[in-house]
């Protein structure tokens, strides 16, 4: 029995003695409360930007954050790492508390038609950085080169292939000895970006796929998945699973020292989620005016197959000149100087010409 199957049995035992000792009401009210915010200190003068949304680039995003609030004392900056699907919910304003009201959103999934029409105030979507979806695993006596061809790791993810040692599996690994081990795959539970991400491939490359799901942040996944909140939920939940296999940005998967598949390509290569490999991936993608474009199977003999870009979500207008302003500085910085950070965490640069169209996208927000 692998990790997750005792840690939900003992789960299990634990809720079955909590109704047995008439405890289990105060123990689920205890869970599910959430702690109070603590109120960010912000200087006389100062201007508080609050925002919210995607993991997949939480980690660039606090290095620019804190690199930017130390250069600039009077702008004090709070991001909530929550899912690009919360991130859009609060960016919009569905149905949020006070505290949970935010100045910019943050989603790998940008925004659809229909939720920019939901925006009263208008809505900017600028790209901040690009990166990879990763296929990690924790497979006991794995080799460092596991490969995965689409044919296999589709069929993984449509719970068709259900042990190591599936043929499918076998024919890219020449010569290596699979375990007779049950394929634990591992999954977002909350509204992902990188969720959609990931399906926005698969249904470019599996008709199967296409004909039964579609692209979304939130999946009903077929088979016994397990399911984890956030890139650092799937992360740390692959360490303790045996047979484990998971979709999370390369960056995460870097930090946890997770070993990553190399993919098939539309070229039919094998390829690891490096920053060469990603930047070949994005060479292909070309810009629209309102900057949301996606590379769910870019082509090309090194480029790495599920790779994505990440936006900001910024209002066009504010109502608070001081406010407009500190954000367009900001994301400014982090367009220009702030790249510089990317390389060191996994992410890639964007490329000059998406720089530049970021940026002027920026200056169309106004007080």
């Amino acid at each position: 029995m692998g990790s997750g199957s005792r840690f939900v049995l003992k789960f299990s035992r634990l809720l079955l003695a909590l109704a047995a000792w008439g405890l289990l009401g105060n123990f689920l009210a205890c869970s599910l409360q959430r702690p109070a915010k603590e109120k960010p200190q912000v200087p006389p003068g100062g201007v508080l930007l609050q925002g919210a949304g995607a993991t997949f680039p939480s980690l660039l995003y606090k290095q620019w954050f804190a690199a930017y609030q130390q250069a600039h004392p009077q702008i004090v900056i709070t991001y909530d790492t929550v899912g690009s699907g919360e991130g859009i919910r609060r960016f919009l304003g569905r149905n949020v508390n006070d505290e949970d009201k935010v100045d910019f959103g943050a989603s790998d999934a940008a925004l659809q038609d229909q939720e920019i029409a939901q925006a009263p105030d208008g809505v900017v979507m600028v790209p901040m950085t690009a990166g990879g979806v990763a296929l990690a695993y924790n497979l006991p006596g794995a080799p460092q080169e596991l490969k995965l061809s689409r044919r296999a790791y589709a069929g993984i993810f449509l719970g068709e292939i259900k042990n190591w040692n599936d043929p499918l599996i076998a024919a890219a690994n020449p010569g290596v000895k699979l375990p007779k081990l049950t394929i634990a795959t591992v999954v977002r539970q909350d509204a992902s970006g990188t969720t959609f991400a990931f399906t926005k491939h698969l249904d470019a490359i599996s008709e199967k796929w296409r004909s039964q799901y579609s692209p979304s942040t939130l999946v009903n996944w077929p088979g016994n998945a397990m399911r984890a909140k956030g890139n650092e939920g799937v992360a740390g939940l692959l360490q303790h699973t045996d047979g484990g296999l998971g979709y999370v940005g390369s960056e995460f998967a870097q930090k946890y020292g997770l070993q990553t598949a190399l993919l098939e390509n539309k070229a039919g290569k094998f390829v690891w989620p490096n920053e060469e490999n990603l930047r070949a991936s994005l060479a292909s993608a070309q810009m629209p005016e309102n900057l949301r474009v996606f590379v769910p199977d870019p082509s090309g003999p090194d480029a790495y197959p599920i790779t994505t870009f990440t936006w900001i979500l910024l209002r066009k207008n504010y109502g608070d000149p001081a406010k407009a302003k500190a954000l367009r500085d900001l994301f400014a910085w982090s367009l220009g100087d702030g790249q510089n950070y990317a390389s060191g965490l996994s992410y890639v640069p964007l490329p000059p010409e998406v720089v530049e169209k970021a940026q002027a996208a920026l200056q169309t927000v106004r007080p």
